[in-house]
């Protein structure tokens, strides 16, 4: 499949996974989850710790094939296709634990993202320039990523996604550990990419007040399966979800 083949249909939701399962050793990881996210969205995954959320992650990247179930995106299959495929199809990701290359500048990190299938330096800075930019990154261009705050290096991770150019972007825990003005200004950031840039954004995110803040849709995953889904406000107000994840109390 190319690149060319996933990005045909424009009439179907950007990404449909549908019936999807992992297991690991017997141990049912994700069972049966479904979920869409359409063009321009943003749609947040939410679930305790091992709901399963990030295993979702992994199959939609192409870093686990699942067992059953169709992932689609751009309305062409890509479950079981490499990570590279699917990076070149139009998905970009963050991963939960920041790495970023701690002897490289910040913008040597987002270039490494903008090489995304070109040898082309002038481009790979083109779209790490971008990038930078877009998350107010610019000023700390030619700064060691070694000596970034942990805000920082959370924005670094998303930037070094955000030059592959992705058309779908999973963010994975990016606002953790964050204080809540700079929660706010993660959410600020986010909104501009989506109404600016056109990204589409899946993001897992334990933090409520981002979630609520800027979320369309709200899928929650509990023991691997899709339990409730709708808008933060109904989510919230679900009574399993605040058996199983928010608790009993009014949600903050």
């Amino acid at each position: 499949m190319t690149n060319r083949d996933v990005r045909t249909d424009t009439t179907s939701p950007l990404l449909e996974v549908a019936g999807v399962s992992k297991s690991f050793r017997g141990l049912r990881a994700v069972s049966r989850a479904s979920l869409e996210v359409a063009r321009g969205e943003i749609v947040a995954l939410i679930g305790p710790n091992g709901a399963g959320k990030t295993t979702l992650f992994n199959l939609v990247a192409g870093s686990l094939a699942p067992d059953e179930g169709t992932i689609r995106f751009h309305g062409a299959s890509i479950e079981g296709m490499r990570p590279d495929r699917v990076c070149e199809a139009g998905i970009g990701r963050t991963f939960q634990i920041v790495k970023p290359f701690a002897d490289m500048t910040v913008l040597e990190n987002a270039m490494v993202g903008g090489f995304r299938g070109t040898a082309d330096a002038r481009l790979a800075r083109s779209r790490a320039d971008r990038a930078l930019k877009g998350l107010e990154m610019w000023p700390l261009r030619d700064r060691p990523a070694s000596a970034l705050t942990l805000p920082d290096r959370k924005r670094l991770e998303v930037a070094r996604a955000l030059a592959t150019e992705p058309t779908l972007l999973l963010l994975d825990e990016v606002m953790a550990g964050l204080r809540p003005t700079e929660t706010d200004q993660m959410v600020a950031a986010f909104k501009r990419l989506a109404a600016e840039q056109g990204v589409t954004i899946l993001l897992i995110e334990h933090v409520m007040r981002a979630v609520m803040a800027l979320a369309q849709r709200v899928y929650v995953l509990h023991h691997g399966e899709i339990i409730a889904s709708g808008t933060p406000q109904q989510v919230t107000s679900d009574a399993r979800v605040l058996e199983s994840y928010l608790g009993s109390g009014t949600p903050h």
